[in-house]
């Protein structure tokens, strides 16, 4: 059986029978602990929060934990909020990504829900309010077969993952890979809330067990093997940072002044077209090293090999890229953003540096400069499929649904010049017959009735 008739099959066999603020008593504890807990430490700091619901169904759990946190949150509109919620089964997308409910989706739920956030419709149904709609992100994702954590799929670096009554679809292996995949998508001191129906003592084995009065919860206690350093680790390498037009912490931009500055930055681009980077080759085995323990999520080590590897090789840009993937990785933010700017400092004309800067910004909310950054990648790399890719995404954020609809045509155009089983550029091990699959399943989650 291949995977497309796997898939098939597994979108058939999957239940979706699900409703809002189901499993009371683990809500409970997200609302009266884990929540506040994140929101005192979180509130002085980035204000930042990334959860994501694995195996979305229809998506009243993503809807109920953004009306949690609008319920929680005072300010919640000075706050980054990532609620990532995905499924295998595209109608199911289909129908989350609309937002509209009937009385079945309520039942057990608190009054207050539907009247607080809800708007009745036509034929009994109810629609959820734009600014919570808006709030969640529904994508597509195979917890089987899919790369995670991957900065490709927003799938890294997670505060609290959900993955309720799904992991009873998999087979004893394939959920302990699941799981273990889970683990090294959260931060340290992250949470694994599943059904109380699914806990084990041995699937779960790497994560720390919290019991609770009829609630059990999982989490990621910090791990020095699975930490980035400190960035004064590296506070010996004297890679200059860019100039401003490629710095991007130094302000947000409004999307018009993006389009200006990429104008501008391509002119200045053209001198450099005929430079060529000898790193490659001269690239030493600790970079290798690196890259296997970075795919392992030994993250420490990974980064004292890139050290080693950048003090053999001091202007290797993607060596800097890969120091930027283990501190995105691990929700350092900030780091990342420095390590993807010295990257393109050390090489300018770096399509990949480019865009794994436009990932980082785009989880900062800073939308605008990650689309300019995600063009300067296709400027320097018109092939870069995987930036058409990301485009789609960032103006279907927006609304932009014709611009969305161009770029992932024209990801589908460049696929096809790849190998079905080769892995893309970037792409954290994504095949290019994987990436088809997945854009092709998102346009019909946009097209479906």
């Amino acid at each position: 059986m291949t995977r497309r008739q796997t898939e098939i099959l597994a979108s058939h066999l999957t239940v979706g029978e699900t409703y809002f603020f189901r499993e009371q008593k683990s809500i409970a504890v997200l609302e009266e602990s884990i929540f506040p807990e994140l929101i005192r430490t979180r509130h002085t700091a980035e204000r930042s929060l990334r959860i994501w619901s694995a195996g979305c169904c229809t998506g009243e759990e993503p809807y109920s934990i953004a009306i949690l946190l609008d319920k929680l949150i005072p300010d919640l509109r000075h706050w980054n909020i990532t609620i990532l919620a995905t499924d295998i089964n595209p109608r199911f997308l289909q129908k989350a990504s609309e937002g509209l409910y009937t009385e079945w989706s309520f039942r057990d739920s608190p009054s207050w829900i539907k009247e607080r956030y809800f708007e009745r419709k036509k034929g009994d149904r109810f629609e959820i309010s734009p600014e919570i709609k808006k709030k969640v992100t529904f994508s597509y994702l195979n917890l089987a077969e899919d790369v995670y954590p991957s900065l490709t799929n927003n799938t890294n670096a997670m505060d609290i993952i959900f993955c309720r009554n799904v992991l009873m679809y998999f087979a004893p292996e394939r959920a302990k890979k699941v799981v273990d995949r889970f683990y090294r998508s959260l931060i340290d001191g992250g949470w694994l809330i599943i059904s109380p129906s699914e806990t084990s003592q041995a699937l779960f084995a790497q994560y720390a067990t919290v019991n609770l009065p009829d609630v059990i919860l999982y989490k990621k206690e910090s791990d020095p093997l699975r930490t980035a350093p400190s960035a004064e680790a590296f506070s010996s390498l004297s890679v200059e940072a860019p100039e401003a037009l490629f710095h991007p912490q130094a302000h947000f931009i409004s999307e018009p002044a993006a389009e200006r500055v990429f104008t501008q930055e391509m002119e200045a681009f053209l001198p450099l077209e005929d430079q060529k980077q000898a790193t490659a080759e001269s690239r030493p085995a600790s970079y290798a090293e690196a890259a296997a323990l970075y795919e392992r999520g030994r993250y420490s080590e990974a980064s004292e090999k890139i050290a080693v590897a950048l003090k053999d090789c001091p202007d290797d840009a993607k060596a800097m890229v890969l120091m930027a993937r283990i501190y995105a990785n691990q929700g350092s933010l900030a780091e990342a953003l420095q390590w993807c700017q010295r990257a393109i400092a050390a090489d300018k004309l770096s399509g990949e540096g480019h865009y794994l800067l436009a990932t980082v910004l785009q989880e900062q909310g800073r939308i605008a400069e990650a689309v300019l950054s995600l063009k300067r990648a296709l400027y320097l790399d018109p092939g870069f499929a995987l930036a058409h890719f990301a485009l789609g995404n960032l103006t279907r954020q927006q609304g932009k649904l014709k611009a969305s609809e161009k770029h992932y045509a024209n990801a589908l155009s460049l696929l096809k010049a790849h190998r079905p089983e080769e892995v893309l550029l970037a792409s954290d091990g994504i095949t290019a017959g994987r990436l088809v699959e997945i854009i092709r399943s998102t346009m019909f989650k946009e097209t479906v009735a």
